[in-house]
């Protein structure tokens, strides 16, 4: 259907923008329809011409064209402007003789009339065609920068841009501008300073002055901190008021525009010839030719309201009067003179005394006769000055005067401000001193116009008739002080306001008002930052400046305004659109209100105050919201809502008759035309125009554009918009009419109670957010209307969470207040306020009932946003039917129009739920209602007709059920419990024969059954138990299946017993706890981690806090049964940390506790066996105070048994120990050998028989008695060998080692703990498939707490783990691809802690450091640390052998069938050239006759390449100090050796000269060789002696063994390109060869490596190659040592 795609915003033409203009507002005026080629989108009409924008961004002008060369003065038809061809023009503008156009680049176009430069085009007194202006930004860089422009202002004789940045720049001539410049006309545009950093929304020009509408400042808007005074005109920026108790500091200083004053100005000018000028109806009239005469009567019911006004003028405004006029005088370059009322300073000092002393004196108020007249000297002078500092002096003067309290209010106020506010009439007319009244015209001293005038300029111009504004001012602009005494303002009272008042006007007044307390009607919090960027803004203030003579700027005076100043009383109007005629102005809120100000000489203004300085709203009909209005020059158009859908239009202004001519000279006259309207009247052919989407004024034409109705679809869209703005005008009532008064009201706290006036507080909140948010839309659909018409771009449509969520919100609030009962509370307070008459409250409740009760009607009035939703879901279906079903607008549409019903029904569901819960609250027993009542509780059911009871109740007991949304009741007598729904199940019991209807009621505490008396009870009670947990636990409603059975929860437990008052949220499973959870105890103790069937179980974290130190226990770690068990740390508060394994809550088993840190008085570590929380078992015991290491057996925490002590001082002691000292047998040794060997009673503490053997071999023989190293006594034989007795000798020396724990006894534990992980009681003792099983789990669990945590979880340990999971092949016959696999996971399985044999290796590898590291680096104690190494590869070997049983055991075979012999050859005694892999000579056995590899197993070669790395560092520590005087002096010799060249050091080694090497190649040019020469050094064997170097970097001695190999083959090879053939060793040959690679090599601790090697290499290799070549390297260490050069 074309025409219901044309009407979603493609129309085609004359469709939309069908243009009708006529002139004047009479029954005979027709309206003339306008023809064009397009649809017109916008119009611009000057004095006697108009500019319009068609479709397609074409523009055509009309009417006189004077600036048109070729043109006539007849009226010239729309012709197109072919200047702007191939541009595409988006907005226009039309002054009074010239017009601009926008381009959708930002481009700027002008022409007409020149001469004050309004086309900014300098030296042209016209355009006759559009030309381009540009905007030249300087500020922003040196490259200047063109602005582009959205739209553009024109007045008479000068034009504003509003650009992209939303700043406004002016040029032209005439203080309209708002430029500081003394240059006129302005031909370059130039920014508006003054309003930089605003946001300004729109700008309109009138003839002489202009309007911009801003957005208000938000806290975020504020940058810069304020400074003390203002740079231009030297005022204080800030001014202080004293407000009866406290001191209201104001910052509303106004700079006077474009004013700079010398500085040797020092007195107050005032111009003789300023035209009587009267600001408002209400004020007297000053003339400057009459004498003084006594005062007028005052026509105001109230005499403190002009006081109370100025005074708040003052502190809101602080606009200094005087140095307007100046600038008034400057603006009309009249004369002035110098004048004074006083005489000298005294005077006024005597003055102000008198004042303080009639203050003191009296104490009710009087009021003198004759006003301030009387009481000065001098009435009649001119008003006079002096020089600033005597200005100054009169200041301080005042102050001291008025007491010492009120100084720092003067102080604050300068003297300009302070005589502004003794005499402010005078000030203002520019007048000597009079203060003759007008005679109020007829009406104006009626009861109605001096209401209306005290409230207007009361309200509005001091900006604090609003609450909500008056609170905004405070919160945002003021800062208050302690009060000041009250005393000192009076007097200023006095002077300000011509009477002599000696009380507090506000004071007197709050004395006849009726209590109340301002509340403001503010959001919660900050309202919707969604809703704030997607829909305009309401928080607005309007700005004028320019000529004021006619009141059109709206300050409240005639005065012109060189710079935009901010209109107060149109501040928190909402004002959303602003237009300008010649000499008035219109604002437009969006509460379809219309203020008007300024020339009302023809009724343009809507009203019959003439002129109004100040804003007033406009006289229409009630029922009428304008919603769309234009300016013309005498006349304004107002487009509104009517009675139906179809918009009408107002027309208010003089009547212009048919053959007028239009002429320049006939617009420009001021006196009244044949007719005007005395207020706004209805067009009557308005309904003939059609659907009226905007209108506009110039000059004295209308024109208005209308849309044709095709398909009903502008229909809709004017009915949207329509019912949103009668929405919005209905909530504003709603809440300026009820809610806020209400909330003045002081005793309404008391009344409502703290709950529900909390409640009531966030419903206005909530309220009030919906209310802007209506606004705000309804504002945006009628820009809409005005613009695209484009039902894409409705908020509703593009944004409905923001519209659902917000009457979500509000409708949970209501029902909330509701069930409280609050709307019953109200009664009082709102029969108070209303009277027993509600009939207001009726009427905007839409109430068509008689005798509602006052709850009823209020509960109707709250629910009026529920109803809307309907509406918007009904306009919504209205605007579908539009479109094709299949499009995607008519699918949008009817989503949107679902979403807004659902929500609707839903809303409506709740507020019934509420109505019948509060009338449950209403019958419900007084004494448990407060303890029950919650603003979110609703009742689902309850058993009052006992159709539910408890089983196995007495007889007598009454037992009441009661069923909320959140609990379940069970109320007896006068005692209630509360189950919370969360942690509630239910079953329903099987009926038995005894035909009793049953359901099981599961609690964490309790367990009860319920009988029903039905079957019917018993399914409707269980159905509504699970939907209300359903909905409890936030699964939706409407659930059909039952509640989760595991669900997440929180609960307080309130038995007694060991979770007493304990609070856990976590999961549960069937009323315990289990699952993840947090638990928390009132003391401070918390767990948080896994529960299973209520108890902890499985990893989790405790804190407990520890009264005595301070500070908290805390254990990380594994629990079963509610107990520490497993592997765990706890950091005590005394600063020790236990790490290791749990039982039963005690530390049991392998553990490292660290006590102190190495900074406090006893740090100390031990390592080992716990049992019971006892030291237990073998353990190492680190005394770092003391610097002893003990290693060896405990019990009950002494050390007993055989052990090992080292000190740091290289004291080593092995024997037995008994209750914690050195007692029994035992061997002593110190650092230089001495030793002893014999008794011990004590630590170090020789008692008994023994032996003490010195460095040097001799011997004491006999009784020893005393500590070691304080001179024991000794009784018995020195014994000195000779030194032929080697046999004697011998028998001397000490073996060390059988008097310690032996290495299978050690870390037993460790071991212990492996074989319970794998699921093993015992060693070996367990099965097979179940270790696999456990390993499964192990891996899997821990990765599942890791992930927790990814961070602890790297790539490649993630990959480690995720082969791990897979279980290898460990059962079946072992092949040597078998094997390979099995080293591969043992290797991958070792490298991560999660897997059972990683952390085992990982804790081998802690407790060898721990014992081996530090002091435990003692040499003596090498045999234990090697020994120790070999047993854990035989305890190792037994769990791999376990796990994998096929796996030959220590010695045995793997055979394999191979056709290769070669690894079968043996060289004998001569070496051949060695095969390059490792295992070919390592652990391969052949067998020639069955053709069988065999490959034998051990467990160094499967398990050393993972153990040895982690252990190697202490290890060699060992090797290298107890070989260190081996080392010392094959080292020596090794340097002195290396000082010969390579042929001297080869001759000296008796190497062969045919294996001496003639050249040698180069390393940069591998081809090039160099010739060997007697200076030659570290050349030779260069490649063999840098294989050989390698040796220190492997660990194991394969490793080892395998750089030995490949340092020979080396040697080969160069031995065979030497000799030009293949080549077998001889031994006699290789060994000095090989010697001088060994010392080219500098191997530093050679020994230490030479000696690791024949420790730990595996037995199988020691007959072979391998073995051979290791003797070889050991026979060249020990012919280095033995070398002697000669």
């Amino acid at each position: 259907m074309e025409t219901q795609r044309r009407c979603s915003g493609d129309d085609g033409e004359g469709e939309r923008g069908l243009l009708h203009t006529w002139k004047g507002y009479s029954y005979s005026v027709a309206p003339e329809r306008l023809l064009l080629p397009q649809s017109v989108l916008q119009v611009a009409l000057g004095r006697n011409h108009g500019v319009l924008l068609v479709e397609g961004g074409q523009v055509f002008t009309f009417g006189h064209l004077p600036w048109k060369q070729s043109q006539t003065a007849e009226f010239t038809a729309p012709t197109l402007e072919s200047a702007l061809g191939g541009q595409r023009v988006v907005a226009l503008a039309a002054g009074s003789f010239h017009s601009g156009a926008v381009t959708e680049d930002g481009g700027v176009h002008m022409w007409g009339d020149n001469s004050a430069g309004q086309c900014g085009l300098l030296g042209l007194s016209s355009v006759p065609n559009p030309t381009p202006v540009a905007l030249v930004d300087s500020d922003c860089s040196p490259l200047q920068h063109t602005v582009p422009v959205l739209e553009l202002a024109c007045g008479e004789q000068h034009t504003l841009a509003l650009s992209v940045q939303r700043e406004v720049w002016a040029w032209g001539s005439g203080c309209q501008l708002g430029l500081n410049t003394t240059v006129v006309p302005v031909w370059k545009p130039q920014k508006v300073e003054q309003l930089a950093g605003r946001f300004v929304l729109q700008v309109t020009c009138g003839a002489l002055h202009s309007l911009a509408l801003v957005r208000c400042l938000t806290p975020q808007d504020v940058k810069r901190p304020p400074a003390d005074k203002c740079g231009q005109c030297k005022q204080l920026l800030y001014t202080m008021t004293d407000k009866e108790d406290h001191v209201i500091i104001s910052d509303s200083h106004y700079c006077p525009p474009g004013l700079e004053q010398p500085e040797d100005v020092g007195r107050l000018e005032v111009s003789l010839s300023t035209p009587l000028l009267k600001t408002s109806p209400s004020e007297p009239t000053l003339s400057s030719q009459t004498p003084a005469s006594p005062p007028a009567p005052v026509s105001n019911n109230d005499p403190f309201q002009n006081v109370d006004k100025q005074e708040s003028c003052l502190a809101e405004e602080g606009l200094p009067t005087l140095n307007v006029d100046l600038s008034e005088a400057q603006c009309s370059q009249a004369t002035s003179a110098k004048c004074s009322p006083y005489p000298d300073e005294q005077a006024v000092k005597d003055y102000l005394q008198k004042l303080l002393d009639n203050t003191q004196a009296e104490k009710t108020p009087k009021v003198t006769k004759g006003g301030l007249h009387n009481l000065l000297p001098s009435a009649s002078g001119l008003i006079g000055t002096s020089s600033t500092n005597a200005l100054n002096n009169l200041v301080a003067s005042c102050a001291s005067a008025v007491g010492e309290r009120v100084a720092s209010t003067y102080e604050a106020l300068s003297l300009k401000k302070m005589m502004s506010l003794y005499l402010p009439g005078t000030l203002r007319s520019g007048g000597p001193v009079s203060f003759t009244g007008d005679v109020p015209r007829a009406g104006e001293n009626t009861p109605e116009h001096v209401r209306r005038e005290d409230s207007m300029q009361a309200k509005k111009s001091s900006s604090t008739g609003d609450i909500r504004e008056e609170e905004a001012e405070r919160m945002q602009r003021r800062l208050s002080l302690p009060g000041l005494l009250s005393q000192g303002r009076y007097a200023v009272h006095l002077l300000s306001s011509s009477y002599a008042l000696l009380l507090s006007p506000r004071l007197l007044r709050k004395v006849g008002r009726s209590k109340t307390a301002a509340v403001p009607l503010t959001p919660l919090g900050v309202s919707d930052p969604e809703a704030q960027e997607v829909l305009p803004t309401l928080q607005t203030e309007v700005w004028s400046w320019g000529h004021g003579e006619q009141g059109q700027l709206g300050h409240g005076d005639n005065l012109d305004r060189l710079q935009p100043l901010c209109i107060k009383s149109l501040n928190n109007k909402e004002v959303v659109r602003v237009a300008a005629g010649a000499h008035h102005s219109l604002a437009l809120t969006a509460q379809s209100q219309l203020f008007s100000w300024g020339s009302n000489s023809h009724g343009q203004l809507g009203h019959m105050e003439s002129p109004s300085t100040i804003p007033r709203l406009a006289k229409l009909s009630e029922g009428i919201r304008v919603w769309d209005v234009s300016a013309g020059v005498r006349h304004s158009l107002m487009l509104a809502d009517g009675d139906c859908i179809q918009p009408i239009i107002y027309y208010s202004g003089e009547q212009v008759k048919e053959d007028t001519v239009e002429s320049g000279t006939q617009e420009d006259r001021e006196e009244p035309s044949e007719g005007y309207t005395q207020q706004p009247v209805l067009l009557p052919f308005c309904m003939n125009l059609g659907f009226v989407s905007t209108v506009f004024s110039g000059g004295r034409r209308c024109v208005a554009l209308s849309d044709k109705n095709v398909m009903g679809f502008i229909a809709s869209l004017h009915e949207l918009a329509s019912a949103e703005r009668k929405f919005y005008c209905k909530l504003c009532n709603i809440k300026t009419q009820v809610l806020r008064p209400l909330l003045e009201l002081e005793l309404l706290s008391a009344t409502l109670g703290t709950v529900n006036f909390g409640l009531l507080q966030t419903l206005s909140s909530r309220f009030w957010h919906l209310c802007h948010l209506t606004g705000q839309h309804a504002v945006r659909v009628t820009a809409g209307l005005r613009h695209s018409r484009n039902v894409k771009s409705l908020p509703i449509l593009e944004h409905p969470s923001i519209f659902l969520d917000s009457y979500n919100e509000y409708c949970s609030t209501l029902a909330d207040f509701h069930v409280m009962g609050g709307f019953l509370t109200m009664t009082k307070p709102v029969l108070d306020f209303f009277g027993k008459s509600h009939e207001l409250l009726q009427r905007l409740a839409e109430c068509t009932e008689e005798n509602l009760a006052i709850p009823d009607v209020l509960v109707a009035l709250f629910s009026l946003p529920v109803n809307h939703l309907l509406e918007y879901g009904r306009l919504l279906l209205k605007l579908a039917t539009c479109f094709e079903v299949c499009s995607d607008d008519y699918q949008r549409l009817q989503d949107s129009c679902s979403k807004f019903e659902a929500l609707a029904l839903l809303l409506k569901k709740k507020l019934k739920e509420a109505e019948f819960t509060f009338l449950f609250w209403k019958s419900f027993p007084g004494k448990m209602t407060d303890s029950l009542r919650k603003p979110h509780r609703r009742l689902i059911c309850e058993s009052s007709n006992k159709a539910l009871t408890l089983q196995n109740s007495g007889r007598f007991s009454v037992n009441w059920f009661i069923l909320f949304n959140d609990a379940l009741v069970h109320a007896q007598f006068s005692t209630h419990h509360v189950f919370s729904l969360a942690t509630l199940w239910v079953e329903p019991i099987s009926e038995d024969n005894a035909g009793l209807y049953g359901l099981k009621i599961i609690t964490p505490e309790e367990m009860f059954t319920l009988l029903a008396s039905s079957p019917m009870e018993k399914a409707k009670w269980i159905r509504c138990i699970n939907q209300a947990v359903d909905q409890a636990l936030n699964f939706g409603e409407g659930q059909k299946f039952e509640p989760p059975i595991s669900r997440s929860a929180t609960y307080t437990f309130y038995k007694d017993g060991r979770l007493k008052d304990a609070t856990y949220e976590g999961r549960w499973l069937a009323g315990k706890p289990h699952g993840r959870g947090v638990l928390k105890w009132p003391d401070g103790r918390s767990y948080t981690g896994s529960f299973k069937n209520g108890l902890e179980d499985g990893f989790g974290e405790f804190v407990a806090p520890n009264k005595t130190v301070n500070k908290n226990d805390h254990y990380q770690g594994h629990w079963k049964d509610g107990k520490m068990h497993g592997l765990g740390t706890y950091r005590y508060a005394n600063g020790e940390i236990y790490d290791g394994s749990f039982q039963d809550g005690l530390r049991h088993g392998h553990g490292m506790l660290r006590s102190g840190k190495l900074n406090t008085s006893s740090p100390s570590v031990f390592i080992g066996q716990w049992v019971h929380d006892k030291k237990t078992g073998y353990g190492v015991f680190d005394n770092i105070t003391k610097g002893e290491k003990y290693i060896g057996m405990w019990q009950d925490n002494q050390r007993q048994g055989t052990g090992i002590v080292v000190t740091q001082f290289g004291l080593y002691y092995e024997g037995s120990f008994k209750d914690n000292k050195m007692m029994g047998t035992g061997i002593l040794l110190s650092e230089d050998d001495t030793t002893y060997e014999g008794d011990f009673s004590d630590d170090w503490t020789l008692n008994g028989k023994g032996v003490l053997t010195m460095p040097n071999g001799d011997y004491l023989e006999g009784s020893f008695n005393g500590e070691w190293g304080l001179g024991p006594k000794v009784t018995g034989s020195y014994f000195k060998p000779q030194l032929t007795d080697n046999e004697k000798e011998k028998t001397r020396s000490v073996k060390l080692g059988r008097l310690c724990v032996c290495a299978e006894e050690k870390w037993q534990a460790v071991f212990d703990e492996c074989w319970i992980q794998l699921g093993c009681e015992a060693a070996s003792q367990g099965e097979n498939w179940k270790a696999w099983e456990n390993i499964a789990v192990a891996l899997t669990t821990s990765r599942r707490h890791i992930q927790d945590s990814p961070e602890r979880l790297s790539l490649s340990h993630s990959r480690t783990l995720e082969s791990l999971e897979v279980i290898p092949q460990h059962e079946g016959p072992i092949t040597m691809e078998r094997y390979h696999a099995i080293r591969l996971y043992l290797v991958k399985a070792c490298d991560t802690s999660l897997h059972p044999l990683g952390r085992l290796v990982e804790a081998l590898v802690a407790v060898y450091r721990m014992t081996y590291v530090g002091v435990g680096a003692n040499r003596r104690l090498l045999l234990q640390a090697v020994s120790e190494i070999k047993s854990y590869l035989n305890r190792i070997f037994q769990i791999v052998r376990f796990l994998f049983p096929d796996l030959p055991e220590e010695g045995g075979v793997i055979k394999e069938p191979t056709t290769d012999l070669q690894g079968g050859k043996d060289s004998g005694l001569k070496l051949e050239s060695l095969p390059e892999h490792e295992d070919s000579k390592q652990n391969i056995i052949t067998d020639q006759s069955s053709f069988l590899l065999s490959h034998m197993v051990s467990s160094s070669a499967l398990l050393l390449p993972v153990l040895l790395p982690r252990l190697y560092p202490p290890l060699f520590t060992l090797y290298a100090l107890d070989k260190e005087r081996e080392d010392d002096v094959y080292w020596e010799c090794v340097l002195r050796l290396n000082k010969q060249t390579d042929l001297a050091l080869l001759a000296f080694l008796g190497v062969q000269q045919k294996f001496w090497p003639v050249s040698i190649y180069i390393p940069p040019a591998p081809a090039k060789r160099q010739e060997v020469l007697s200076s030659t050094k570290d050349a030779c064997f260069a490649s063999a002696v840098e294989t050989l170097q390698q040796i220190s970097t492997t660990f194991t001695p394969s490793d080892k063994l395998q750089v030995i190999q490949q340092t020979f083959e080396e040697i080969t090879k160069e031995v065979q390109s030497l000799l030009k053939q293949d080549f077998l060793w001889s031994m006699d040959d290789l060994f000095p060869v090989f010697l001088y690679v060994v010392l080219r090599a500098r191997i530093r601790n050679l020994g230490s490596e030479v000696n690791l090697i024949e420790d730990l290499m595996d037995p199988c290799v020691q007959n072979g190659e391998h073995g051979i070549m290791f003797t070889t390297l050991k026979a060249c260490y020990y012919q280095i040592q033995h070398e002697k050069v000669t």
